[in-house]
């Protein structure tokens, strides 16, 4: 059990089949794969026959008897290969001329969002969060363009860096900080 996970193999899911039909249970079915409990656990709860009525957009394959190493495996194969969804927002589309517009008019993310958001109320399509933005301009490949962006930017920084250091990222509550009840201060 590495920390690097891979996705089970065809020998791996025929075994799987092969103790679901001798009745084993997930945690024999864990210690025989030397995968980890999570892994066998979502296996099955994401192959394991269900009604119609209880199946997702991607269905379940729709086997008698429960899991099923063979449709499973067709199932990973189709799911794998499915593209996600691109990036709202692309150099080379619609939306990325006026955030464009707007970058050069010294305009940070939050307020381009939010001019997005009142120019076009009625079209999504058209709005980008300020995370987006940001995602947008550091997911940009190294080179001039991505420098004159980054440079665009309050911080100007070539990364992303969190906004407070320290072990304890949440900020403080209150004005006594983090305790600020006084049950918690031990009054």
């Amino acid at each position: 059990m590495g920390k690097i996970y891979e996705h089970l193999s065809d020998e791996e899911r025929g075994a799987i089949f092969v103790m679901k039909m001798e009745k084993r249970k997930s945690s024999e079915i864990t210690l025989a794969s030397q995968r980890s409990r999570r892994t066998i656990s979502w296996e099955l709860r994401r192959n394991n026959w269900r009604p119609k009525h209880e199946r997702g957009a991607l269905g379940r394959p729709p086997v008698a008897g429960g899991y099923n190493a063979t449709s499973a495996g067709r199932r990973a194969t189709q799911l794998h290969h499915k593209p996600r969804r691109g990036r709202k927002l692309q150099p080379e589309g619609a939306l990325w001329p006026e955030v464009r517009r707007h970058l050069d008019e010294c305009h940070f993310p939050e307020q381009i969002s939010a001019e997005l958001k009142r120019s076009h109320p009625a079209e999504p399509a058209l709005n980008a969060s300020h995370e987006t933005i940001y995602n947008a301009i550091y997911a940009m490949p190294r080179g001039e363009l991505k420098r004159e962006l980054v440079g665009l930017l309050r911080q100007g920084r070539s990364t992303r860096k969190p906004r407070t250091r320290g072990k304890d990222r949440r900020g403080k509550l209150g004005r006594y900080g983090q305790h600020s009840h006084p049950a918690a201060r031990g009054q």
